[in-house]
């Protein structure tokens, strides 16, 4: 039975460390977070798509254990780094989160072991700075007396049809020998491996990805807004144009980007290419449109205040769904946030429901909502508000009950197409 540690158990790690352990591997999982190791020892899930009977499986089954000791991976034959990769204040990667669990590990490194990052990152990330603190704390050299590789992450959370084990992953090594090694230990727990030249095509892969999906929402959202001028409605012209059998593959307006990686991903390579003169200005454009979207979103409640003679200033306006997209509890980069905090700074007095996200938990980014509680979902709650904002969609709400309950409802996802024609219904 091969041992496999795994740092970072959050929304990439876990799921991982859940699909070894039921290939029959031994996994060590390891955070930093004692709250984590605590829920995963007593059984308990803090992802929702996870169920707590999973855990509590693993953990009898005896190949899953979990820490907060990074010596715990002395012992393992591989180990997998997953990680944050957030962007900092003005758009540049945060590598601190990698770079410091290489220090942690380097100690712990054994001649023959497997270090492989799935953390999001730029070309030359995993053979450059990740190599270069393993090496220096481990006092061995990659490629001859470790293995290193990097094979991205591709989780969908909330889609039913994502399973880890069946889902393509792309694996790069530091040299064919890491590649070699690397599959080896990918290939325990995923059905199909995708072999690329190294380290830098599989980061560029997972860019490239993110950039598509970045740049084609930026492209339905610019048009969501020339169609809106021209009284067309964006939903209906996707729901047309999908049903063409090839050379188009349909995306969908918001209010915003969020999650962790599309609206991060496309920044950390615009960075990368400056180092090599390159300017990306395709990719900073669609960064561009996405950023601007939450301000028209707030322009647009305002506006359908103003029609039932109430300014934005002093209104009650309660933006439903605060996750970053639907049927997940995931509120990293979330539009909601921003949303919220341009609604406030217009003199809204602000709440939030989603039934995926009870209450606000500490985060980097917004710690003003920290502790901020979803409020209950009854017509007295509701339509005690001014305006409900749909900035995300999830399958579980009660739209026809919200049609009959809210004074003003402003969609941006399209959730209620049954209302078009209520006047108490503004599409966003």
């Amino acid at each position: 039975m091969k041992t496999i540690a795994i740092v970072g158990l959050g929304y990439v790690g876990l799921p991982l460390a859940l699909q070894f352990s039921r290939s029959g591997a031994k996994v060590i999982g390891i955070d930093i977070d004692p709250a984590k190791i605590e829920a995963l020892k007593q059984g308990r899930s803090y992802i929702k798509h996870i169920t707590a009977e999973e855990i509590r499986e693993a953990f009898a089954s005896g190949r899953l254990d979990a820490t907060t000791d990074f010596a715990a991976a002395r012992t393992a034959e591989a180990v997998i780094i997953c990680v944050p990769t957030p962007l900092n204040k003005n758009r540049e990667p945060n590598l601190s989160f990698v770079l410091e669990t290489g220090k942690a590990l380097a100690p712990h490194l054994r001649k023959g072991m497997l270090v492989a990052l799935e953390s999001s990152t730029y070309p030359g990330t995993t053979d450059e700075d990740l190599r270069r603190v393993l090496e220096e704390g481990s006092g061995l050299t990659a490629g001859k007396d470790f293995h290193l590789a990097f094979s991205p992450e591709r989780e969908d959370p909330g889609n039913p049809q994502s399973v880890v084990a069946t889902i393509p992953k792309v694996v790069g090594g530091f040299t064919p020998a890491c590649l070699a090694k690397a599959q080896e230990i990918y290939g325990i727990a995923i059905k199909t491996l995708v072999p690329v030249s190294s380290c830098r095509a599989a980061e560029a892969t997972k860019l490239m990805e993110n950039i598509f999906r970045c740049v084609n929402i930026a492209l339905v959202n610019e048009l969501k807004v020339v169609y809106a001028a021209m009284g067309i409605d964006i939903w209906e012209v996707i729901q047309a144009a999908k049903t063409k059998p090839f050379g188009f593959m349909p995306f969908y307006p918001g209010p915003g980007l969020g999650g962790h990686c599309i609206p991060i991903d496309p920044f950390y390579l615009t960075w990368k290419a400056r180092e090599y003169g390159q300017a990306t200005r395709f990719i900073e454009l669609a960064g561009e449109v996405n950023t601007r979207m939450p301000e028209m979103v707030v322009t647009r409640v305002a506006e359908a205040l103003n029609k039932t003679r109430k300014p934005l200033n002093g209104s009650r306006i309660l933006v439903l769904g605060l996750a970053y997209k639907a049927n997940v509890d995931d509120d990293r980069e979330s539009p909601s946030y921003v949303l919220m905090e341009l609604l406030k700074q217009r003199g809204a007095e602000v709440s939030y429901y989603d039934p995926y996200v009870p209450v606000i938990k500490v985060t980097r980014e917004h710690p003003q909502w920290a502790g901020t509680r979803s409020i209950a979902w009854t017509r007295e709650a509701i339509a005690g508000f001014d305006c409900v904002l749909i900035a995300t969609a999830h399958d579980g709400v009660d739209y026809r009950q919200l049609a009959e309950w809210a004074l003003l409802i402003v969609d941006t996802r399209n959730a209620m197409p049954f209302a078009a024609d209520s006047p108490n219904y503004v599409k966003a």
